[in-house]
């Protein structure tokens, strides 16, 4: 199939043609020619006012529920959800059931996705059922296809378990994700410790439970003299260490989750069960600071944390809700809503991710392989549940007028345009 999209501001620091309005021919999934006023006669043709394409979007955490929670999310659902937001490339939690803690359940996430229209990455566990007592299978899990490895929506608690787990991975030039929480530190809470929670009459978690780990696993990484992501910061203080240990030359990176730039613990007095998360949101002021620091640079990189939910487990008291929500959807629109420039959204989804784990960059030149996200950065519209490819609803986005409209992806020969 020959697809030609007319008119597109390409914006790719890995292209030549950076900054620059083409056309762009594909032929059988490979990009045949890029130039201007294109004539050529194809299948389908992509043309729309503002049109801009980048090399495929990554995003680096999200649970797609397959196997064990289908009713929440599955590969083909999560697919489908995923390239709806723009990405041709999700790395899996193993928070699946069984947890992917061995070579069959990676190579069981690697089979099934093969046919899909965006490539899956699967994160093998750290421990057995990711439970954080004995070290995972990791070399064979590797050798299987898991980018990296992480207990995922269960952070190990064991230091030396960690230790252990950043020395082996030394071996493969791997990579250890954690999302720091200390779980002994607040471990009733509810949202974030501090004068809405107590306003609200709700338990909190002090912000203390993630600095916390962030230090302590930054010791580590230092000691083991390896490497370690940090997802789902939320703290001031935890970028403060990161950045620190950035300039000291201690090998760690970290990302964000979206609703962190949008949301903070003042729209929780509503009760909107959607706005129950781990993190929880935080204070308006570290909001601000977290937005400062994607601005910066200190964080590389936003990572979804699509977490669907049934409607059993978010339409109920806020006590009994579980965290989490659906993001891979919203991500790009969130965060040009806040104000972050397209060219640095695209760095850090394209370059940034990839560049953590060892990944090939794709490029836009003749004779690449297509794999493209196609969007407009300045394009205002209302979430509305009808445009949610997931199973699960649960967003606090739904109803919200956004900015910055995702068109469809090119990638693996297939093309997936949005309505």
């Amino acid at each position: 199939m020959n697809v030609l999209i007319k008119q597109a501001t390409i914006i790719s620091p890995s292209s030549p043609f950076n900054g620059q309005t083409k056309d762009i021919l594909i032929k059988e999934g490979t990009i045949a020619s890029i130039g201007t006023n294109l004539t050529d006669k194809a299948d389908q043709t992509i043309e729309q006012s503002g049109l801009c394409v980048s090399i495929g979007w990554m995003d680096m955490y999200a649970d797609f529920g397959d196997p064990g929670f289908e009713q929440k999310e599955n590969i083909e659902s999560g697919s489908k959800a995923a390239a709806a937001g723009g990405f041709t490339d999700v790395i899996l939690v193993p928070n699946s059931r069984p947890v992917v803690d061995n070579k069959a359940q990676v190579e069981y996430i690697v089979q099934k996705a093969k046919e899909l229209a965006i490539n899956i990455h699967p994160l093998g566990a750290i421990s057995k059922k990711a439970e954080g007592k004995d070290l995972s299978e990791m070399y064979d899990m590797r050798q299987s296809g898991a980018i990296a490895f992480s207990d995922g929506i269960h952070p190990v608690q064991n230091s030396g378990l960690v230790l252990k787990a950043l020395q082996y991975v030394k071996t493969f030039n791997g990579t250890i994700i954690q999302f720091p929480d200390d779980t002994s530190i607040g471990a009733n809470g509810l949202m974030n410790e501090g004068i809405i929670s107590t306003q609200m009459g709700l338990p909190g978690k002090p912000i203390l439970a993630e600095e916390l780990m962030v230090a302590r696993d930054l010791k580590l990484a230092r000691y083991a003299n390896s490497k370690i992501h940090f997802t789902g910061i939320s703290s001031p203080k935890s970028i403060e260490y990161i950045k620190r240990s950035k300039e000291s030359g201690i090998q760690v990176t970290c990302s964000i989750a979206p609703y962190q730039v949008y949301f903070c613990d003042e729209d929780l007095q509503g009760y909107d069960t959607n706005l129950k998360l781990n993190p929880p949101l935080r204070t308006r002021a570290d909001m601000i600071a977290i937005q400062k620091a994607l601005l910066d640079g200190t964080i590389d990189c936003i990572a979804s944390h699509h977490l669907p939910q049934h409607w059993d487990n978010k339409t109920c008291e806020f006590e009994y809700a579980k965290h989490g929500m659906i993001g891979l959807e919203t991500m790009f629109a969130v965060l040009m809503s806040c104000g972050l420039p397209a060219g640095d959204f695209v760095q850090m989804q394209t370059i940034n991710v990839r560049n953590i784990f060892g990944l090939p960059i794709p490029e836009i030149r003749e004779g690449e392989t297509a794999s493209l996200t196609l969007f407009v950065p300045g394009e205002e519209f209302v979430f509305e549940e009808a445009m949610i490819r997931s199973k699960s609803k649960n967003s606090p986005f739904i109803g919200k007028k956004l900015k910055g409209k995702v068109v469809g992806i090119i990638n693996k020969s297939n093309i997936h345009l949005n309505n």
